[in-house]
Order: structure tokens, then C-alpha cells, then sequence
């Protein structure tokens, strides 16, 4: 059964390491979600050469041949690049959904950086960067499936992710202050 629950994938850098652990469990959740990617790396080298668009859904440079590896059967249903990110008063960079859809009650953000979601801080579920030194990926298939999981099933995952994480109060003790989105 397919859900119409919206995960975007996001990566902060492009030195992700790519294993087979991360290849199977995007194989098990392709059957399960809606995926995107939202690879905050440049699409090109020269700036200069960006379009000035909003969501554009385009290839990358250096980003492309990683995403590439992780999605070589063009399973996500969009990808997206640092061209879509938008610049607050508090961060370069950030990860704005509303480029997405207006409805944010069925959409949900996993990233190692917070500061990514602060313009939807209620759609947030913050981890932990996976390194090149680790073992393996445990976080993913432990902590974050089966909180997808629960979310799936949720009317509006915001208030259960708010129960979770309480990412507004974690942005106002970094400087941050509540969003309109904020409960």
C-alpha cells in the first residue's frame, strides 16, 4: 500500500557515504513513501550558472553522479538542489517546503542539520549525520522507519513530530524565534 506520506531524503554533503545498508532501506521505503531528495550542494561549480527559479527540478553537477548512485532507477520523485533553498534572517541554505505544497500536514523532513527546517520547524525530524568511520546506518532502520511508520498513519504528523522533537523550543535556545507555523 502506497502512502501519501512525503519524505524528502536530504543531504547536506556531498561526502555522504553510499552503502549498501542506505541502498536497501531506500529500496524498502520506495515501496512505502513518497520520496524526494533535497541535496542542499551546489548544482554546478559557478554560481554564476544558476537558474534563478524557485524548485527548480534540474540535475546537478558534483551532487548529480551521488544521487545518481543512490537513485539509479530515478525513483525519487523529485530532486531538488541548493536553487531551491531559501535565505532567512537567521540562515543561508534553508529548506523551504512551501515550494512543495501549501498543505504541510502530510509532508515530513529528515536531516542531520535542523537549521535546514527552521522556515517549518513542525515537519522537522532532525538525525545523525552518518559518517565514513561508522560501522553501520542503525539510526535508519531502528529510529527513523518506524517513527515513519507511526507518522503514516497520522491525520497531520506536525502535532506528533512536535511531541517528539519540540523543534521550536530548540530553535529559540539557538536564537531562533517560533515561526507562524509553531504550535
Amino acid at each position: 500500500m502506497l502512502l501519501s506520506l512525503n519524505v524528502l531524503v536530504c543531504m547536506s554533503s556531498c561526502r555522504k557515504l553510499v552503502n549498501s545498508q542506505i541502498l536497501s532501506s531506500l529500496q524498502r521505503a520506495w515501496k512505502v513513501w513518497w520520496l524526494l531528495i533535497f541535496y542542499s550542494s551546489l548544482p554546478s561549480h559557478d554560481p554564476s550558472q544558476l537558474p534563478h527559479h524557485t524548485c527548480p527540478n534540474f540535475s546537478s553537477g558534483y551532487a548529480r553522479p551521488l544521487v545518481d548512485i543512490i537513485d539509479a532507477h530515478n525513483r525519487f520523485k523529485l530532486r531538488l538542489y541548493r536553487p531551491s533553498t531559501v535565505t532567512t534572517e537567521y540562515r543561508e541554505h534553508v529548506k523551504d517546503l512551501s515550494c512543495l505544497s501549501k498543505d504541510f500536514s502530510r509532508i515530513v523532513i529528515v536531516d542531520n542539520n535542523p537549521f535546514s527546517f527552521i522556515v517549518q520547524p513542525l515537519n522537522g525530524i532532525p538525525c545523525v549525520p552518518f559518517s565514513a568511520g561508522q560501522h553501520s546506518d542503525d539510526q535508519l532502520m531502528e529510529v527513523i522507519f518506524p517513527l515513519l511508520k507511526h507518522l503514516s498513519v497520522q491525520r497531520d504528523v506536525r502535532p506528533a513530530l512536535y511531541e517528539r522533537f519540540h523543534m521550536p523550543e530548540w530553535f529559540q535556545k539557538h536564537g531562533i524565534p517560533r515561526t507562524d507555523q509553531a504550535l
